[in-house]
């Protein structure tokens, strides 16, 4: 029994929903023969792994759906044993190297030289080349992307890259210039609707427009999180009704009540007791970007207009501050008492004028 968004999930280009002239630009891509570097990138929820999976089994069948997981062992230089799990089939290998932090670079460049030096045994059915996934570009160190970039030339003849990543803004010149870039946009509402609708008349299930709309709305146009959202619908009441409350994951929730407690009261046990929130936060696996970006929409919300400018450049500078650095708690904490700073001096100086 598997979930909605993987039981669905196009295997070809030719059955993808949207963004269809894109679908038959990366076909007549695999058709011409001389495929280069891909980096695809968009937002969650866009269809970027999607896209990739349906441009694998153009160009090598439906071979690459045989999956296999296996355990990478590597050893960085100063001698420490790094685990990695990779998906692989006989022609391609997928990893998300930033898995292992700081040894990225170790991964990057043992991986693909492993890829690389084995060679296709029967090329005259097959391509002369092996293709390397990697998930999360945008999140490997500056390190990592500088020994992307001399791998990625010196191994072209025996194997390709697809690099897969949110947003380019973090990923290094010198592999954006190797690389076709690929832009999967987030689709519309509408077309995140009609999706819905399509999935659930292939459940045997009636969707009202109306309630599909506003799931579609409540998601953000992440087609990922509308199916997951949708089918959650499905097994809280059915048949539905466009009245329907739609289920907003608990992390969320905890989230907003966090924010709250940010602009209810400005002291060091509030923050102790909000530091806690936030580890339970970072322990159920919720990546601190979403985080800041969680809270930075709540606090922007709740405090003053004349707030909200300073509120955006402290969660942008300690944002910045967080790619930069390991431990994200300190980052996000350091936010948050900053936030407490400023707003409790602007409630002071506040009453101090009133009176």
């Amino acid at each position: 029994m598997s979930l909605w968004v993987d039981k669905y999930r196009p295997k070809e280009l030719s059955k993808l929903d949207y963004h269809l002239e894109q679908a038959n630009h990366l076909r007549k891509l695999v058709e011409c023969g001389d495929f280069p570097h891909l980096l695809i990138y968009g937002p969650s929820g866009a269809g970027k792994k999607t896209r990739i999976m349906c441009l694998l089994r153009e160009l090598y069948g439906p071979g690459v759906e045989r999956l296999r997981i296996e355990h990478q062992n590597f050893e960085s230089p100063s001698k420490k044993k790094l685990e990695i799990v990779t998906i692989a089939s006989n022609y391609h290998l997928e990893v998300n190297p930033s898995d292992v932090g700081f040894y990225d670079r170790v991964v990057i460049q043992e991986l693909i030289k492993t890829v690389a030096s084995a060679q296709q045994l029967d090329t005259s059915g097959q391509r002369e080349f092996k293709v390397v996934v990697l998930t999360e570009v945008d999140k490997l160190t500056k390190d990592a992307q500088h020994a992307l970039r001399r791998t990625m030339e010196k191994y072209m003849t025996t194997c390709r890259l697809i690099l897969c990543a949110n947003s380019t803004s973090k990923v290094i010149p010198a592999i954006r210039s190797r690389c076709l870039g690929v832009r999967v946009a987030a689709p519309s509402s509408e077309t995140v609707a009609q999706v819905l609708q399509s999935v659930c008349k292939k459940e045997g299930l009636s969707l009202p427009l109306e309630l599909a709309k506003k799931i579609a709305e409540k998601s953000n146009r992440n087609l990922r999180r509308a199916l997951l959202m949708c089918e959650a619908c499905k097994v809280q009441q059915y048949p539905f009704s466009a009245q329907q409350e739609i289920c907003v994951p608990d992390w969320e929730t905890f989230l907003q009540g966090t924010a709250a407690k940010i602009v209810e009261e400005q002291s060091p046990n509030r923050l102790l007791e909000v530091r806690e929130r936030i580890y339970e936060l970072l322990t159920h696996c919720i990546p601190p970007e979403v985080i800041f970006k969680g809270l930075l929409k709540e606090l922007v919300r709740n405090c003053d207009g004349e707030l909200k400018c300073e509120v955006t450049r402290l969660a942008a500078y300690h944002e910045h501050r967080l790619n930069l650095g390991s431990k994200a708690i300190y980052h996000i904490e350091a936010f948050i008492a900053s936030f407490m700073a400023i707003y409790k001096k602007f409630l002071e100086e506040s009453m101090s004028a009133m009176f």
